[in-house]
């Protein structure tokens, strides 16, 4: 069974950090490549950070510079450390493959407020 399960959200101050986890199982996970969305309030959902599977990153401009994400394989997990936090970060982080006409179910995010 396909699931995806993402962790690490909460409540910080600006200028702040968190780091996200999200958890795959039921997919080859080593040979797929990942990434980070995220949905604010009224807006449609974004890819803000993406991984492929050996590694190279991309990132929105939006979080450039201060958000990396990295992947275990081992243990099927993507991460999303966040610094430099700001309001604008403010949403509901996913996670999810980069197959825009096949993505996977997706999870039920972690929400993620900065507060100014």
């Amino acid at each position: 069974q396909v699931q995806l399960v993402e962790s690490g959200g909460g409540l910080v101050q600006a200028g702040g950090s968190l780091r996200l986890s999200c958890t795959a199982s039921g997919i080859i996970f080593r040979i797929t490549a990942m990434g980070w969305y995220r949905q604010a309030p009224g807006k449609q959902r974004e890819l803000v950070a993406s991984i492929a599977r050996f590694g190279s990153t991309n990132y929105a401009d939006s979080v450039k510079g201060r958000f990396t994400i990295s992947r275990d394989n081992a243990v099927n997990t993507v991460y999303l450390q966040m610094n430099s936090l700001k309001s604008e970060d403010t949403a509901v982080y996913y996670c999810n493959t980069l197959a825009t006409g096949a993505l996977l179910p997706w999870g039920q995010g972690t929400q993620v407020t900065v507060s100014s």
